[in-house]
């Protein structure tokens, strides 16, 4: 079940990731000109309170050095590259290991 949670969220992801993929493509079309959209202006768009309350919490957890380097830079990366990539990370990692081939399934006696 914990799986299956999990493997529906990197779906979640990757479809989104498609989705601000259309998105920064048509605008990027309308406008002449590559356009991105950043990480941090899709989480301000969803939701602004808690966007504007996350350096403080993340501050106030974590050493500086962490907000700075770490985060800034995720947050100025395009939005469906950040998605897509955790999408395609815990689909790869909620996914059952396959058999080896050329192995007997039998136990020995």
């Amino acid at each position: 079940m914990f799986r299956f949670v999990l493997r529906l969220l990197g779906l979640v992801l990757l479809a989104g990731a498609f989705a601000a993929l259309v998105v920064d493509g048509t605008r990027s079309i309308a406008g002449g000109a590559l356009a991105l959209t950043p990480l941090g202006q899709t989480l301000a768009w969803l939701s602004p309170q808690k966007f504007a309350a996350l350096k403080p919490q993340v501050e106030a957890h974590v050493p500086h050095f962490v907000w700075d380097p770490l985060i800034v830079h995720l947050l100025t990366a395009p939005t469906w590259i950040v998605a897509g990539a955790l999408g395609a990370l815990v689909l790869l990692i909620t996914q059952r290991r396959r058999p080896k081939i050329g192995y007997s399934n039998r136990e020995e006696r």
